[in-house]
């Protein structure tokens, strides 16, 4: 029986996953050209995207303290909320003309992903260990649906109305209002009390200084800074090379169908070869995409490319979420996990920020190129802790 009733809460998460990611997706897709529509410039672009990731990276922390106190269901239903208003914001941005506002606007959606990203520790602490990576793995694969719907709609609300964009963004709202409602049926429970009343854990410094947490952190920060690098860029590029927003907006779902569709077997790909074997597998995914890349600029080049990009990161995000489970107890979770969050959020901020001008600065394959010493150091720290690990295992089975 408690087994059915977890599975039911994972699928509200990974439908709730669904919804949000399309509203993510959907900013991704239309987000840098909207951007240049109203502010006119190149250099300014992806302002929209990156501040959608400094809503993320500033809510964060704040995000997980507060669900530490008034549960996961409000908060997950109060993010959405966020989502909804967001959308707004920016659709007046763009009926306006004002930059500020479609940045302010993405800012707050920013805010919404800052409490959907813990979809995937809820779905961890819902399920029972066998479980857990598992749940994790299909909350993910909820992106699938967004991988579809995110640009098809943000292509859809481009001419909805006038100027342009101003439906994409709308769109956005009634996506997140639809969230909102699933999020009223979670019922995940509270984390038990400590048998001598404390619930405080370890400081926060011993928990986020640990070999397995930081290795987690830096998989995560890895995979997720460099899937934001080149996805910010992507449909900058593509227009460079004379691709229109139809070509552009499919290989947005080709790559969004490379993040998630593998959520349904990674997770039982962690159980069976180990979860520091499937992090280096997403680092060498990643590194044949920087590949693909240097095969030109047609539109398959971008597409396969983009794929690898997607799946290289799938399998360093549930990887690293997985192993940062291992590293913290419940007591622990809201600052462990906000931690690790806020910190995958700010390096998406930056490289966001960022990608514009990397770009126009260095060319689309180049710039790829120079993610290969970030992806080399990511290998480095994996199979430092492999054989940390292997050598604690072997001190321990010598030990009487």
């Amino acid at each position: 029986m408690i087994g059915r009733a977890s599975h039911r809460q994972v699928f509200l998460l990974a439908s709730a996953q669904a919804l949000f990611q399309t509203a993510s997706v959907l900013v991704m897709t239309v987000g840098g050209l909207a951007g240049e529509q109203v502010a006119g410039r190149l250099d300014l672009a992806t302002t929209p995207i990156a501040t959608m990731f400094l809503g993320t990276a500033a809510a964060t922390f704040p995000a997980s303290l507060w669900m530490a106190r008034v549960g996961r269901r409000m908060g997950f239903a109060v993010g959405a909320l966020l989502g909804v208003a967001g959308g707004l914001i920016a659709a007046w941005g763009v009926w306006t003309g004002s930059l500020l506002l479609l940045s302010s606007g993405t800012f707050i959606v920013g805010a919404y992903q800052a409490f959907a990203q813990f979809y995937r520790f809820a779905a961890g602490e819902v399920a029972e260990p066998a479980f857990r990576s598992r749940a994790i793995s299909l909350v993910l694969a909820g992106g699938v649906v967004a991988a579809l719907a995110g640009p098809m709609l943000g292509q859809l609300g481009v001419t909805l109305f006038e100027p342009h964009y101003v439906g994409s963004f709308l769109i956005l709202s009634l996506v997140s209002v639809i969230a909102a409602g699933v999020l009223l049926g979670l019922r995940i429970p509270a984390p038990p009390a400590r048998p001598d009343g404390s619930n405080q854990g370890r400081p926060w410094r011993a928990v986020v200084s640990q070999p397995a947490y930081l290795v987690a952190l830096f998989g995560a920060v890895t995979g997720y800074g460099v899937m934001i690098l080149a996805m910010t860029a992507t449909p900058i590029a593509m227009v460079q090379h004379h691709h229109d927003l139809a070509a552009t907006a499919t290989v947005i779902q080709l790559h969004v169908l490379g993040m998630f569709l593998p959520s349904f077997f990674t997770g039982s790909l962690i159980a069976r070869f180990g979860v520091l074997r499937i992090m280096l597998a997403g680092i060498a995914l990643l590194a044949c995409h920087v590949m693909a890349t240097l095969s030109g600029t047609g539109f398959g080049s971008f597409a396969g490319a983009l794929v690898l990009l997607g799946v290289g990161w799938n399998f360093l995000y549930v990887g690293g979420t997985t192993l940062l489970t291992t590293a913290y107890t419940a007591a622990e979770k809201g600052r462990a996990q906000a931690t690790n969050d806020m910190t995958v959020f700010a390096v998406g901020l930056a490289c966001s920020f960022g990608a514009a001008g990397l770009l126009q600065q260095f060319g689309w394959q180049t710039l790829n190129m120079l993610l290969l010493p970030w992806l080399a150091s990511a290998a480095v720290a994996l199979v430092w802790l492999d054989r940390r690990q292997r050598m604690h295992r072997s001190g321990a089975a010598a030990s009487p």
